[in-house]
C-alpha cells in the first residue's frame, strides 16, 4: 500500500520519524503541519531515491507482530515511593530493574516544559524522567540509530515507546541482531495535539505571567482518604512566575476540559483513527497499560495501593523477564480475555469524532482557550459526581475490603 511519502496521506502517517533516520542523505525533516503534528518532509534536491524510506515506513511495510500465546500479569511494584512516582503501578521500573544488570541503556520519553523527546540513559537511578505518561507524541531525534549502534557494541537495549514508535525501531533496526533488546510498549489511546497545551500556557502568561516548567496529568496527590487513583484524577501543572517563584495548579479530572476533550476523540493525529497497531497482535516484547476494569474482575488489587498495571508479554523474551519481574511486585497472573475486555485500544482504534474538524478550526484560530473549553467541553454529569463522592469504584472497593477483611 502506498504511504504518507507517496500520496501526502496524513491518516498514514503514525510520525514515527523512521524514514527520517534511516535517510542516509539526510534528505527528510519532521516539521509541524497547522494542527501541530509533525510529518516528513522531502527535501528532493538532496534524494538519492535509495527508497529506504519506503522500506521503513509503517504503512507500506509493517514489521511482525505477535497475537497468540500472551501471559498477563496484573499488580504493582511493591516499592511505595516508586509506586506513587508512577503513572499506574510501577510495572516499568520492576521490568527495568529485572532487565537492566549490567552493560544496559535505556530509551523513554522526557519533558520539560511543552517539550516532550526520546532519550537514553546508562544509570537506572535517572529512570524518574521516563515515569509517568506523556500525553504527547515525542520527538525521536536520533534514538533509533542509537539503540542500534548500542546493540552493536554488545551493550542491552531496554527502548520504550508508544506502539508506532517500537514499530518505527523494529522497522529501522530491520536485520540488526536484536537478542540484546526488549521492547517495552504503552497502550496507546491516541496522541492528542500540541496546539490545546499550547494555548493553555498562553492563558497562564496572560494571568500569571508564567510558563509551564513541568505537567503531571495523573498526579497522585493525597487526600484524606488516601492516594487519588483510577480517575486518574489531578492534572498538576507547574509553571515558574516572572519573580523566578514557582506555582502549582491543580485541576480535578472530573473538571478539567482537556479530558472531555481528548476523550472525545476531538484533537488526535489524523492516523490514530486509522491506527493499525490497535490490535491484540503487537510488535513490542511487552505491553504495559493501567489495569482498567481492576475493581470488577480483581478487586484485590484495587484501592490505596496508588495504582496498578496491566502488563501483557507478547513473546517469550517479554514473558521471561515479566516473570522475573513479579519479584518485586505484588499481583498475579490474568486472563487475557478478562484484560482485554477493558482495553479498548487493544481491541480496535478510536473512531473520529464527527465534529473533529469543527474543533480543530477554533483550536487553530485566535480563540483563546477559555472560550474554547466552554464551547467543547462537558460539565461533568450528576452520575459521575454521584460515581466520585457518593457510590463510585472507591466505595465499592472500600466495602469489598471491610467485607473481606481477615
Amino acid at each position: 500500500m502506498a504511504g504518507y511519502l507517496t500520496d501526502k496521506d496524513k491518516g498514514k502517517c503514525y510520525g514515527c520519524e523512521a524514514c527520517v533516520q534511516i535517510c542516509p542523505k539526510s534528505a527528510l525533516k519532521m516539521e509541524e503541519d497547522d494542527e501541530g503534528f509533525r510529518y516528513p518532509i522531502l527535501n528532493k534536491d538532496l534524494c538519492v531515491k535509495c527508497n529506504l524510506c519506503h522500506q521503513v515506513c509503517l504503512y507500506e511495510n509493517m514489521p511482525v507482530r505477535y497475537g497468540k500465546d500472551k501471559y498477563v500479569f496484573g499488580g504493582y511494584i511493591k516499592d511505595e515511593e516508586v509506586r506513587f512516582e508512577s503513572t499506574s503501578g510501577g510495572a516499568f521500573s520492576a521490568i527495568v530493574d529485572t532487565f537492566c544488570d549490567d552493560n544496559y541503556v535505556i530509551f523513554g520519553a522526557e519533558s520539560k516544559g511543552l517539550l516532550v523527546w526520546h532519550s537514553y540513559i546508562t544509570d537506572k537511578k535517572n529512570l524518574a524522567k521516563f515515569r509517568k505518561s506523556k500525553y504527547s507524541q515525542s520527538k525521536m531525534g536520533k534514538s533509533y540509530q542509537q539503540a542500534k549502534d548500542f546493540l552493536n557494541s554488545g551493550k542491552k537495549v531496554l527502548f520504550s515507546g508508544t506502539p508506532c514508535q517500537i514499530s518505527g525501531l523494529k522497522a529501522f533496526l530491520r536485520n540488526t541482531n536484536q537478542d540484546n533488546l526488549l521492547t517495552v510498549e504503552v497502550i496507546c489511546e491516541g496522541v492528542p495535539s500540541p496546539l490545546y497545551i499550547r494555548k493553555y500556557e498562553q492563558s497562564l502568561k496572560k494571568k500569571f505571567g508564567a510558563l509551564i516548567e513541568s505537567i503531571d496529568y495523573r498526579y497522585k496527590g493525597h487526600s484524606f482518604l488516601g492516594h487519588h487513583k483510577w480517575d486518574f484524577e489531578i492534572m498538576r501543572t507547574t509553571v515558574m512566575m516572572n519573580d523566578n517563584k514557582k506555582k502549582v495548579i491543580e485541576k480535578d479530572r472530573w473538571f478539567n476540559p482537556f479530558w472531555y476533550i481528548w476523550l472525545k476523540h476531538l484533537m488526535s493525529r489524523p492516523s490514530c483513527y486509522e491506527c493499525l497497531f490497535a490490535t491484540t497482535e503487537r510488535t513490542a516484547d511487552i505491553s504495559l497499560g493501567d489495569l482498567w476494569g481492576v475493581h470488577i474482575y480483581c478487586m484485590e488489587l484495587y484501592g490505596k495501593n496508588g495504582g496498578s498495571s496491566l502488563a501483557i508479554a507478547n513473546t517469550e523474551k517479554g514473558k521471561s523477564v515479566l516473570k522475573k519481574a513479579e519479584g518485586s511486585m505484588y499481583g498475579h497472573e490474568l486472563r487475557f480475555e478478562d484484560a482485554l475486555r477493558y482495553q479498548g485500544p487493544m481491541r480496535k482504534h478510536i473512531e473520529m469524532n464527527p465534529k473533529r474538524e469543527q474543533f480543530m478550526q477554533d483550536l487553530k484560530s485566535e480563540m483563546d482557550i477559555e472560550d474554547i473549553n466552554r464551547k467543547w467541553a462537558d460539565k461533568p454529569s450528576l452520575k459521575l459526581l454521584w460515581q466520585k463522592y457518593v457510590w463510585g469504584n472507591r466505595q465499592k472497593a472500600f466495602v469489598w475490603s471491610i467485607r473481606n477483611r481477615k
